[in-house]
Protein backbone atom coordinates (compact mmCIF):
# COMPACT_ATOMS: atom_id res chain seq x y z
CA UNK A 1 0.00 0.00 0.00
CA UNK A 2 1.39 3.17 -0.91
CA UNK A 3 0.20 6.91 0.10
CA UNK A 4 -0.18 9.94 -2.37
CA UNK A 5 -0.67 13.42 -1.46
CA UNK A 6 -0.92 15.97 -4.12
CA UNK A 7 -2.07 19.37 -4.79
CA UNK A 8 0.59 21.28 -3.72
CA UNK A 9 2.42 24.51 -5.33
CA UNK A 10 3.41 28.13 -5.54
CA UNK A 11 0.26 30.30 -4.36
CA UNK A 12 0.29 33.74 -3.09
CA UNK A 13 -0.32 35.20 0.25
CA UNK A 14 -4.39 35.02 0.68
CA UNK A 15 -5.07 32.21 -1.57
CA UNK A 16 -6.28 28.92 -1.03
CA UNK A 17 -5.16 25.79 -1.84
CA UNK A 18 -6.14 22.08 -1.00
CA UNK A 19 -4.20 18.93 -1.15
CA UNK A 20 -5.37 15.79 -1.54
CA UNK A 21 -4.11 11.82 -0.61
CA UNK A 22 -5.52 8.31 -1.37
CA UNK A 23 -3.88 5.36 -1.16
CA UNK A 24 -3.10 2.81 -4.19
CA UNK A 25 -2.50 -0.68 -3.82
CA UNK A 26 -4.37 -3.71 -1.81
CA UNK A 27 -6.26 -1.62 0.65
CA UNK A 28 -9.32 -2.21 2.29
CA UNK A 29 -10.43 1.04 2.98
CA UNK A 30 -9.02 3.93 5.51
CA UNK A 31 -9.86 4.24 9.03
CA UNK A 32 -8.50 7.58 9.52
CA UNK A 33 -6.59 10.36 8.48
CA UNK A 34 -4.03 13.12 9.66
CA UNK A 35 -2.20 16.11 7.97
CA UNK A 36 0.82 17.46 8.94
CA UNK A 37 3.77 19.45 7.85
CA UNK A 38 7.60 20.38 7.98
CA UNK A 39 9.12 23.73 7.46
CA UNK A 40 12.70 24.06 6.50
CA UNK A 41 15.16 23.72 9.23
CA UNK A 42 12.13 22.48 11.36
CA UNK A 43 10.60 19.35 12.84
CA UNK A 44 7.39 17.87 11.51
CA UNK A 45 4.38 18.98 13.33
CA UNK A 46 0.83 18.23 13.00
CA UNK A 47 -1.55 20.87 11.00
CA UNK A 48 -4.10 19.92 13.86
CA UNK A 49 -4.05 23.46 15.51
CA UNK A 50 -4.30 25.25 12.49
CA UNK A 51 -7.50 23.12 11.57
CA UNK A 52 -8.84 24.41 15.39
CA UNK A 53 -8.18 27.77 14.23
CA UNK A 54 -10.66 27.40 11.62
CA UNK A 55 -8.07 28.18 9.06
CA UNK A 56 -7.42 24.97 7.56
CA UNK A 57 -10.20 21.93 6.82
CA UNK A 58 -9.39 18.48 7.20
CA UNK A 59 -12.09 15.71 5.56
CA UNK A 60 -12.28 11.90 4.72
CA UNK A 61 -14.29 10.85 1.85
CA UNK A 62 -15.05 7.16 3.18
CA UNK A 63 -16.86 6.26 0.06
CA UNK A 64 -14.46 7.74 -2.63
CA UNK A 65 -11.01 6.93 -0.01
CA UNK A 66 -9.87 9.84 -0.31
CA UNK A 67 -9.10 13.21 2.13
CA UNK A 68 -8.46 16.50 1.43
CA UNK A 69 -6.68 19.36 3.26
CA UNK A 70 -8.21 22.84 2.74
CA UNK A 71 -5.55 25.35 3.22
CA UNK A 72 -7.03 29.22 3.17
CA UNK A 73 -5.66 32.13 3.42
CA UNK A 74 -2.62 31.03 3.10
CA UNK A 75 0.77 32.98 4.58
CA UNK A 76 4.83 32.68 3.96
CA UNK A 77 4.87 31.38 7.26
CA UNK A 78 2.50 28.18 5.94
CA UNK A 79 5.60 26.83 3.38
CA UNK A 80 5.84 23.69 3.89
CA UNK A 81 6.23 20.03 2.91
CA UNK A 82 2.54 18.79 3.42
CA UNK A 83 2.38 15.18 4.12
CA UNK A 84 -0.83 13.11 5.00
CA UNK A 85 -0.58 9.88 6.99
CA UNK A 86 -3.45 7.50 7.36
CA UNK A 87 -4.77 4.65 9.14
CA UNK A 88 -5.23 1.89 6.61
CA UNK A 89 -6.74 -1.83 6.53
CA UNK A 90 -4.85 -3.09 4.26
CA UNK A 91 -5.25 -6.87 2.25
CA UNK A 92 -2.35 -9.71 2.45
CA UNK A 93 -3.09 -13.75 1.80
CA UNK A 94 -3.47 -13.89 5.00
CA UNK A 95 -5.82 -11.50 5.89
CA UNK A 96 -6.44 -8.26 6.92
CA UNK A 97 -4.57 -5.54 9.14
CA UNK A 98 -4.75 -2.42 9.55
CA UNK A 99 -1.52 -0.03 10.15
CA UNK A 100 -0.12 3.54 9.29
CA UNK A 101 1.12 4.55 6.32
CA UNK A 102 2.81 7.85 5.16
CA UNK A 103 2.44 9.68 2.27
CA UNK A 104 5.68 11.06 0.23
CA UNK A 105 4.77 14.60 0.58
CA UNK A 106 3.66 17.94 -1.45
CA UNK A 107 5.47 20.77 -1.31
CA UNK A 108 3.61 24.33 -0.72
CA UNK A 109 5.57 27.51 -1.03
CA UNK A 110 3.55 30.79 -0.28
CA UNK A 111 5.61 33.76 -1.41
CA UNK A 112 4.63 37.13 -3.30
Amino acid sequence: VQLQACGGGLVQPGESLRLSCRPSGRFFRIKSMAWYRQAPGRQRESVAPIVRDGRFTVSLEYAEDIGYLQMNNLQPDDTAVYYCSANITYVTNEGFYSAPFWGQGTQVTVSS
